[in-house]
């Protein structure tokens, strides 16, 4: 690996400012000790530091020489709404909330790159380095391009990373196109008649309706969808009933909705909320139906793919840059792709072993209460935001 030798020698301080973050977790939104922290680091670097957009996000400024072009570099710095099953010395102090995906250490690798271009800045441009709140659920990105990211800060591109548990450290992985679905949600509330369980010709039972609905959801999938489009249907909770001997007057279902484009989107809501009103009134029912669109898909960019992959390959070798298998998980970087071009790339986290005595019992993965970042990923990930940010200025447009 071609590591940046004055980043190595700051891991260690910048490790310790990860571990308080992860300390200090602020969930969507309430980011204020963690922006502050941020604020006051860049600062300290001589960084022009800008506040307030999408409530809590900072946008630090490295600027050299005199031309106009710019890049933008983010990193995600809130917190999710779990408890933390670790108890070494950085674990959470907030009973509720923790660091379970790693914004502490994408916050971490954009602060030490952050430190090194305010001190070198062997480029001619602008770095725009972008710390945004509420990923997890509050689509902070995109309420950060409402308060006018884009216009305040006009950049060319922008570049996402994200830890990846499983992946061995001094690993990346990247792909052109969908790489992460979109998130939807659903539910569905049926009014039926409540009745006693004994007597269930006196009422109108939700249940039975409920199961049918769940059942041919699946046949979207199978036989209204495209074989060769992806999509997922997941009903994840089913709310009735309060007594074995009582039929219950309503039942709700919801779940989620995943697809790669916005027509199979569209095709899976409409035929869901058909399929919801039909089966209601084949069983006497009445339906209520509501479906939210929450993150668009991420879909890289060719360019900026292939210019990502040709960088993270002189950073650790092309052999260790790797064609990254899309997820049915979401990501809000996608509002930045969607109105910049870019690439949101992974960044390998190791299997767990780099944990701390006093690590909680289940695995190291993503949002489970036993995970934590590996501090050994902030040089090279920090090398990589430089590399990132020198070669687009420097490249020919």
């Amino acid at each position: 690996m071609q590591l940046i030798e004055s980043i190595l020698a700051d891991a260690a301080s910048i490790a310790t400012v990860r571990r308080d973050i992860h300390a200090h977790p602020e969930l969507c939104f309430q980011e204020q000790r963690t922006s502050d922290l941020i604020a006051q680091a860049l600062t300290g670097w001589g960084i022009p530091v800008h506040r307030g957009l999408g409530k809590t996000g900072v946008v630090g400024i490295v600027k050299n020489g005199t031309s106009d072009r710019a890049v933008g570099l983010r990193a995600d710095i809130d917190a999710l709404p779990m408890t933390e099953a670790n108890t070494f010395a950085h674990a959470s102090q907030h009973h509720g909330k923790m660091h379970a995906c790693g914004h502490d250490g994408h916050t971490a690798m954009l602060l030490a790159a952050a430190k090194h271009l305010s001190r070198q800045r062997s480029f001619d441009g602008t770095v725009y380095l972008v710390f945004q709140p509420a990923e997890e659920g509050g689509g902070g990105a995109r309420e950060m391009i409402k308060d006018g990211l884009f216009e305040r800060f006009p950049m060319e591109a922008m570049f996402g990373a994200h830890n990846w548990p499983g992946m061995r450290v001094g690993e990346f992985a990247l792909k052109s196109g969908p790489c992460f679905a979109s998130s939807n949600e659903f539910k569905i509330t049926l009014r039926g008649k409540g009745a006693h369980g004994a007597m269930p010709h006196l009422g109108v039972d939700p249940v039975p309706a409920a199961c049918q609905m769940v059942q041919g959801f699946q046949t979207i999938i199978s036989r209204n969808k495209r074989p060769l489009d992806t999509g997922v249907i997941s009903v994840t909770m089913i709310h009735t009933g309060e007594a074995t001997n009582v039929i219950p007057d309503s039942c709700v279902i919801e779940g989620t909705v995943r697809t790669f484009s916005t027509d199979v989107l569209d095709l899976i809501e409409r035929r869901m909320k058909a399929m919801a009103e039909a089966t209601a009134a084949a069983y006497e029912c009445g339906c209520d139906f509501e479906f939210h669109r929450n993150y668009p898909p991420t879909v890289n960019h060719e360019a900026e793919t292939a210019f990502a992959r040709r960088v993270l390959g002189e950073v650790v070798g092309a052999q260790n840059v790797h064609e990254f298998e899309p997820t049915m998980g979401a990501e809000d970087f996608s509002y930045f792709l969607l109105e910049k071009p870019g690439c949101y790339f992974l960044i390998g986290n190791g299997d767990g072993a780099h944990r701390i005595g006093g690590h909680g019992l289940g695995p190291c993965t993503l949002h489970n209460p036993s995970y934590d970042f590996n501090d050994d990923l902030i040089p090279l990930g920090a090398t990589a935001w430089v590399r990132l940010a020198e070669a687009w200025l420097g490249s020919a447009r």
